[in-house]
C-alpha cells in the first residue's frame, strides 16, 4: 500500500464539475493498493500517516500531527502510484490491485480514519477526478508498505 501524503492549506476534488470532497487545513492523501494489501496492512499506514508530526508548532519544528492542529483529511484513491516504468515508456499498471479488493480498502481506510479525525472527505473511486491542492510548504511524504 502505498500513501503520497501532502501538507495543504486547502484542497478539494471534482468529478464532472460537481465538488465531491473539500478540506482546509489538513493532508490531501493520494492511496494506492496492491493485490496484497490487507486491513491490517491499512490500520498500520493510517496509524502510520495519523500520526505524522509534520505541522510547525509555535518554535518553527515540525512537531505537530493531524490531531493537535484539528486538520483535516481528503483520501483520493490514486491506482498509478503502482505503476511500473523499468521497461518502456508507457507504464504498467499489472502492479495494482484489482478493483473490487482496491475499493474495498479504500472505504475501509477511510472508515478507519473516520475512527479518529473529525473531518475526512474523499474523491470518487475510479472516477476521473480533478483534484486541486495548495501544498503548504510544500511538504510531501511517502508512506510504502513495504518500508514500514
Amino acid at each position: 500500500m502505498r500513501f503520497v501524503i501532502q501538507r495543504v492549506t486547502s484542497a478539494s476534488v471534482q468529478v464532472d464539475g460537481q465538488v465531491m470532497g473539500a478540506i482546509d487545513k489538513g493532508f490531501l492523501v493520494l492511496i494506492g493498493v496492491s493485490n496484497s494489501d490487507t486491513e491490517e496492512i491499512a490500520d498500520k499506514m493510517v496509524r502510520k500517516m495519523t500520526g505524522l508530526r509534520i505541522f510547525e508548532d509555535e518554535h518553527g519544528k515540525t512537531n505537530l500531527a493531524l490531531s493537535d492542529v484539528g486538520g483535516a483529511l481528503l483520501l483520493i484513491s490514486q491506482f498509478t502510484l503502482y505503476a511500473n516504468c523499468k521497461r518502456g515508456n508507457r507504464p504498467s499498471f499489472i502492479e495494482a490491485g484489482a478493483p473490487e479488493h482496491a475499493e474495498a480498502l479504500y472505504e475501509y481506510i477511510i472508515a478507519a480514519c473516520r475512527k479518529n479525525v473529525p473531518v475526512v472527505e474523499k474523491g470518487v473511486f475510479g472516477a476521473d477526478m480533478k483534484v486541486s491542492l495548495t501544498n503548504d510548504g510544500p511538504f510531501t511524504i511517502v508512506l510504502d508498505s513495504e518500508q514500514l
